[in-house]
């Protein structure tokens, strides 16, 4: 499971108007919803969160955790994550999300945001198998990503052989990448993470939410 360098290199240019897709006025009634979903997700729990980008899920959910560790494997956006406050002990990290074993901790709360969405389709059961491990019992793990809704999202530029979908964007300076960008239904979120208990399936007008917990 490769990582892509460019979707890599995509984030670390975007880091600084990152947050900017959260500004979008038709999509706040779903956001406000979703970091209460979060925050009720992981309340008192001891939370891993790989791609945690800018910060931006990381504020609700340290308003309920007990602790965080937070990686991403661009300094750019770690940096801007570190510089905000916190309700909770926050560990930022630089690390691989499909190699969380360098932590070399279990936790009891798993989290991703927008983060699936960028996984090939072949490439899924590999990385959830890893992210798994990192856990102990009775673990919960909720992800969060982007619903397809013409009008507000990148329109897909194009799909390969395997069915993964692709958006072309632009950054501020004008620079343009191809960025890997699925959208799954619940079918298929639910076949992934295979034999779970206490699934459960938010469908929002421009997101969804899954949490489950490890057995």
């Amino acid at each position: 499971m490769p990582n892509d360098a460019a979707l890599i290199d995509y984030y670390a240019r975007r880091a600084k108007e990152y947050e900017r897709i959260y500004d979008k006025p038709e999509r706040q009634d779903d956001l406000a919803r979703l970091k209460v979903l979060f925050q009720n997700a992981f309340a008192g729990r001891e939370v891993l969160e790989i791609a945690c980008g800018t910060g931006f899920w990381t504020e609700p959910v340290s308003t309920t955790a007990k602790s965080i560790t937070a990686t991403d494997i661009n300094d750019e956006v770690l940096e801007i994550a570190r510089a905000k406050r916190y309700g909770c002990t926050v560990h930022f990290q630089k690390a691989d999300a499909f190699n969380p074993s360098v932590i070399g901790k279990r936790f009891n709360g798993g989290m991703a945001a927008a983060w699936w969405s960028h996984l090939r389709r072949s490439d899924i059961g590999g990385f959830l198998r890893r992210f798994h491990r990192q856990f102990s019992a009775g673990a919960r793990i909720a992800f969060m990503d982007n619903r397809f809704v013409a009008g507000s999202n990148t329109p897909i530029n194009r799909t390969d052989e395997d069915g993964n979908t692709y958006q072309l964007r632009t950054l501020a300076n004008g620079e343009r990448y191809e960025v890997l960008k699925n959208f799954p239904d619940e079918h298929e979120v639910r076949e992934a993470v295979g034999e779970v208990v206490e699934f459960s399936w938010t469908s929002l007008p421009y997101y969804w939410f899954a949490t489950y917990t490890l057995p």
